[in-house]
């Protein structure tokens, strides 16, 4: 049954007599397709959101803030470096009549070498980032397909936000890249703050999604050649609440400010507060909310979310007779058509801010223009320093504050929360003061006196156009970063696998079927399934995946009468073998190698009372067996946590709920099997696989076509209602024969729509 070749798995075998093989990898520019193009390839991935280059809709919900801007300021920046061939901000396309059609396009020219990629994955339509968690094993299978008809990979994958860390791991682990993560805003410090507020557990995790977003933030950091910050606030107080925290992976490198966007107002001097130039668009909806317009202008600009906290800067304003009277309070608030149709969070912010108004009689001092535009926003900064005003961010906690730098650039002072990247902020620019975001009455004192000492207001407002120059420009971050990518790739070196020129000889689809419980346990089925794969013809292909080691393997195939498969995947995806002779996969074995300590790993989990290391097995170079001796053994969790807090990175799975397996990071099963269809150009429409218990899980996730077997473990149940993944009620190997029927794999292959589970598409 075996097509593979015997010869050095390096180099792909010749295609069978017949056979058509897959066009030939065309060189990358500048070098041979087994080089690497001069300059490097970054590959950005912000999930999440509404990307796009131009006209940003910042503001507009929660997803849709500065970590959008950030991503795109940042590829322009690194692009514009000359060592830089290409940078790629990965994104999803969207597909729906609520967002402009510009983000269901494909790709956007950013600048010259920097473009955004829109994959598809999940429904078509927009969804808010907490519904995005079950679909994102199908965007690493999007990539790796992406990056394969690219015919270049990455030097380097960089994650955003958990989302993205979660998907950027992934890939960088199959390609055997280095990965770099910022988190942007973490969970544990989020779920911390809101359950200060006395919010129910079950209900905020029904709305955030904590666990997986928590979970996906300790693999990002597990993976993470460098983690990349904006503040030390943010790496000291946040990041260390993680159990993979690690200080010397850290790098603070600030963000930058447009500063071809963000310039001072043009001034008279003998009228300093007021604007020479004609009065920008917005101006006309500010204006007509206050009475006395002419006042200083206290801006505060953020999209409307309860941590941003606009309530407490109104009570700030509302109770201090002496600020009403000297200053008018500009609150920017995205952008809103019917307060009624808005999402609930915003809904309610809103709704406060109007209810806050009306206590306090504010009618007439305080301005909440419905919408404003990205070109707006520049002159909305201008107009408050034009005024001799102040701009305020009252957040609860900011990881960073792109606003102040933007502030700052325009020549107007800031007051900002003391909780975040403001400190580093202020620090450098010396422009403004801290606030203590819970204290309405000190806000509102500190406030004042900034706008009534105009000395020290025309000071903080050169420091800060002189500041934000010296110390948050995008050129010194790209240099920077630069940097920092250098010295991950020299710590992780060239361990990427070549990628074949052609697929495996003549076979155009593969089947990836468990020997563990699905083919070991049902004789007649397994019989009836060689020869359902023998009639099928030589364009099928044949994997077989195993818990065992190779010696077991081999033993039990024997055993079974199994013909040798055209890939043998050993020891819960540490070990790829080819054909009858079982020739190696060097290239899995070097790049799972990375960071793999199995002496600390026995010794970390050798002080976990009932946990017993296995010796009854052959040794394996890349898996560590060990099988709880008591009921009360502690739990996968608790398992996982012990390993974090040694500093090893680690996979740790329990297979059928009795053997615990650790691995390398970057090794499992599903790995194991996306590293293959990216070597070998096998795409996962193409691929069936099947599986029965916990280790199989990551394998059945994502694009390719999944078979759960009647006999499957409870582990499984999760996958249930993925379009892609069939549940057959039959056991065995007679599942695996039910899942063939179901998808025609050995006809045409009717493939689920993804984007809808309701519908399927037929492929040829």
């Amino acid at each position: 049954m075996s097509r593979a070749h015997d010869a050095d798995e390096s180099r792909p075998p010749p295609p069978s007599a017949g056979a058509s093989p897959a066009a030939p990898l065309d060189p990358p520019p500048g070098g041979p397709a087994t080089g690497r193009s001069p300059g490097l390839y970054i590959l950005s991935l912000s999930v999440h959101g509404l990307v796009r280059g131009r006209d940003m809709e910042l503001g507009r919900d929660a997803d849709t803030g500065g970590q959008v801007a950030y991503v795109v300021d940042q590829a322009r920046a690194l692009a514009r470096v000359p060592d830089v061939a290409r940078v790629d901000l990965v994104t999803r396309r969207i597909q729906d009549r609520v967002v402009h059609e510009s983000y269901a396009a494909p790709t956007e020219a950013l600048s010259a070498g920097a473009r955004i990629v829109r994959l598809p994955f999940g429904p078509r339509r927009y969804l808010h980032k907490e519904r995005l968690w079950p679909h994102l094993p199908s965007l690493v299978d999007q990539i790796i397909r992406h990056i394969r008809a690219e015919r270049r990979a990455p030097d380097v994958v960089h994650g955003h936000y958990a989302d993205a860390g979660f998907v950027g791991s992934q890939v960088a682990k199959v390609l055997g890249v280095p990965f770099l993560f910022t988190g942007h805003s973490l969970g544990r410090v989020k779920a911390a703050r809101l359950r200060e507020h006395g919010q129910d557990e079950a209900v905020l995790e029904e709305r955030y999604r904590f666990v997986r977003r928590i979970e996906a933030e300790e693999g990002a950091l597990e993976t993470a050649a460098a983690v990349i910050a904006s503040t030390h606030q943010e790496v000291d107080e946040q990041y260390a609440l993680y159990h993979h925290y690690r200080r010397q992976r850290m790098v603070v490198i600030p963000p930058g400010v447009d500063l071809s966007r963000f310039t001072p107002p043009d001034v008279d001097e003998a009228a300093p507060w007021r604007p020479t130039r004609a009065s920008p668009r917005i101006a006309g909806e500010v204006r007509r909310f206050l009475a006395q317009p002419d006042k200083p202008l206290i801006l505060a600009m953020a999209r409307p979310d309860e941590r941003k906290n606009f309530a407490t800067l109104l009570e700030a304003y509302g109770r201090n007779q002496a600020l009403r009277e000297r200053a008018n309070l500009l609150l920017v608030a995205g952008t809103r058509d019917d307060i009624r149709e808005m999402p609930p969070g915003a809904r309610r912010v809103l709704t406060e801010i109007l209810l806050l108004i009306d206590r306090y009689d504010l009618y007439g001092l305080v301005a909440y223009p419905k919408a404003h535009g990205p070109d707006d926003v520049a002159d909305l900064y201008r107009m408050a320093a034009a005024s001799g005003g102040v701009f305020v961010n009252p957040a609860l906690t900011e990881p960073f504050g792109l606003t102040l730098l933007e502030a700052a650039a325009s020549g107007l002072p800031v007051l900002a929360t003391n909780d975040g990247g403001p400190r580093d902020i202020l620090e450098a620019c010396r422009n403004g003061l801290l606030l203590d975001p819970r204290d309405a009455e000190d806000m509102g004192f500190r406030i004042l006196a900034a706008l009534e000492d105009r000395a020290r207001w025309e000071k903080w407002s050169r420091n800060g156009l002189r500041g934000v120059r010296t110390s948050f420009t995008w050129e010194s971050h790209a240099c920077r970063y630069l940097e920092v990518a250098r010295a991950a790739l020299s710590e992780t070196g060239e361990i990427r696998p070549v990628m074949g020129r052609s697929r495996l000889p003549g076979i155009d689809r593969i089947l990836v079927a468990n020997i563990d419980h699905t083919l070991s346990d049902d004789i007649a089925a397994l019989r009836e399934l060689l020869r359902a794969l023998r009639e099928a013809g030589d364009n099928v292909g044949f994997a077989l995946t195993t818990g065992k080691p190779l010696p077991m393997a081999v033993e039990i195939l024997a055993h079974l009468g199994i013909p040798p498969p055209d890939i043998l995947v050993c020891a819960t995806g540490t070990s790829i073998y080819y054909g009858a002779s079982l020739t190696p996969d060097r290239s899995w074995e070097r790049q799972i190698n990375y960071c793999w300590e199995p002496e600390r790993v026995k010794a970390a989990l050798a002080a976990v009372p009932g946990l017993a290391l296995l010796d009854d097995e052959p040794a394996t170079r890349f898996r560590l067996r060990f099988r709880p001796e008591d009921p009360h053994s502690p739990s996968l969790q608790v398992i996982r946590r012990t390993l974090r807090r040694e500093g090893l990175r680690v996979t740790a799975t329990l297979d059928r709920g009795r053997d615990l397996d650790v691995t390398p990071v970057s090794a499992s099963p599903g790995l194991a099997i996306r590293f293959l269809a990216y070597k070998w150009d096998l795409p996962p429409d193409r691929m069936l696989v099947t599986g029965d218990s916990g280790n199989d899980a990551d394998a059945l996730a994502g694009d390719m076509l999944g078979v759960v077997v009647g006999n499957h473990s409870a582990e499984l149940e999760a996958l249930r209602d993925r379009p892609r993944v069939y549940f057959s009620d039959r056991p065995h190997a007679w599942g695996i024969l039910d899942g063939i029927r179901h998808y025609d794999f050995f006809g045409s292959i009717r493939v689920p729509d993804s984007s809808e589970p309701s519908l399927e598409t037929t492929t040829a």
